[in-house]
């Protein structure tokens, strides 16, 4: 699908999807409850669908109402195959947990960008806590058979925190107490939401400045409710929409936040922006913006929406942290280089650092490289731009936020 994005102003008050990042987590440690969950504010896109497939597979009865979701967990596992559609913190997460459910083999897999995102830092520390695992030479789909036991584990925590949030959440139900040494952990701020989730449903872990973890056996996940967050990776776009060509407020979003996109309002102050915070109601206002420095290693899903405000930043701005775009949708890191160099942007890459010149935006012919990020910039890209913007494969941002176009343009952004 091909969307066409016009010279607009935005102007206007929209609400923010649930965070996609929260709702993985609360509907999979929901199954894990023993009688019903309710899960409030939870809207959908094809993450969070194919986490909900996927416990209902481990055997979980799940009702919807709107956008409240009823789990009922403590069932049989009824396949023993997974599909986590593209969803990178579905297969981390989901591996640890079906070892710690099953004593037969279950095997994950899914499609498009992820049979490409590697799976290989699961496999030793999996098989150390005594589950038996293998790959596709390090990649889906994976194959896992439980129970894990516990125990020492060492893991890399460089490229992604999802695995480290697949164990923190499983092995709490192990049969012996477990200790988890991690290295170089980045993307702190995520695994400060999965302890959050993880205390609200009455599981107590404890750790020593995220270098180790320390969990007790044999504990249980309570039900109860639960309200899924607002998303701010989702909110992000739409706030620099605001900041380069109108005024648009954005609600349902939680502030403070543990989510690691909380991080766009700094980022937005560094650039001049013009923000207004009331309850739970963000405003950006457009202002002339200025080049800005900030360090996205902790929360690289803001690099798409901060390219587009650097490239509305006359002069040079320097977002760090490129190498947690490797293992995205796409080399994001590269593809952002490549699409916005067509719209009159240019980008360089060096030392794990990204330097966007500033300046005119011009429409072009671009691609999506099927990742929803790039898609939502792209389109935001477009709304200051001279001449029209030709978005391909622009349908597959509903892997995040299926109602993006929609919301744009209720405030009055011009997209055919």
């Amino acid at each position: 699908m091909k969307k066409t994005v016009k010279l607009s102003v935005v102007n206007g008050e929209v609400s923010a999807p649930a965070s996609k990042s929260m709702a993985q987590r609360a509907i999979a440690i929901a199954s894990l409850c023993k009688g019903k969950t309710v899960l409030t504010n939870y809207t959908s896109c094809e993450d969070s669908e194919a986490a909900l497939e996927n416990i209902q597979k481990l055997g979980a009865r799940v009702e919807k109402r709107g956008n409240i979701l009823e789990i009922t967990g403590g069932g049989k596992i009824l396949s023993h195959v997974l599909h986590c559609g593209e969803a990178g913190l579905g297969i981390r997460m989901f591996t640890p947990i079906v070892a710690a459910l099953s004593r037969h083999p279950v095997t994950l897999t899914g499609k498009g960008s992820l049979l490409n995102r590697p799976v290989d830092m699961m496999e030793k520390p999996l098989i150390t806590l005594g589950a038996k695992v293998t790959t596709r030479n390090g990649y889906i789909p994976i194959t896992v058979k439980g129970p894990i036991t516990g125990g020492s584990v060492v893991i890399d925590g460089s490229s992604s925190s999802q695995f480290l949030t697949g164990l923190l959440i499983a092995l709490p139900l192990a049969q012996k107490d477990s200790i988890i040494e991690v290295k170089n952990l980045k993307s702190k701020p995520y695994i400060d939401m999965t302890l959050e989730i993880i205390q609200h449903f009455g599981v107590s872990i404890q750790h020593d400045n995220y270098e180790h973890f320390y969990i007790k056996s044999n504990q249980e996940y309570k039900s109860g409710e639960y309200s899924i967050e607002g998303d701010w990776s989702g909110a992000s776009f739409l706030l620099v929409a605001g900041a380069i060509t109108g005024n648009i407020s954005v609600n349902n979003l939680r502030i403070p936040s543990l989510q690691a996109d909380y991080a766009i309002l700094d980022a937005l102050r560094k650039a001049n922006a013009n923000i207004i915070i009331n309850d739970n109601r963000v405003t950006v206002k457009k202002s002339e913006l200025r080049p800005f420095t900030f360090d996205a290693t902790d929360c690289p899903d803001l690099f798409p929406p901060l390219a587009v405000l650097a490239a509305y930043a006359p002069g040079v701005s320097v977002i760090k942290g490129i190498s947690r775009l490797l293992h995205k949708e796409s080399n994001r890191a590269e593809t952002i280089k490549k699409e916005f160099h067509k719209i009159g942007v240019a980008i360089e890459l060096l030392d794990d650092t990204m330097y966007i010149h500033g300046g005119n935006i011009k429409g072009a012919d671009v691609f999506s490289h099927n990742d929803h990020r790039i898609a939502m910039a792209m389109t935001i890209a477009a709304l200051g731009a001279v001449g029209n913007m030709i978005i391909d494969n622009a349908e597959c941002l509903n892997k995040s936020f299926p109602e993006f176009y929609k919301i744009i343009e209720s405030v009055g952004a011009n997209i055919e």
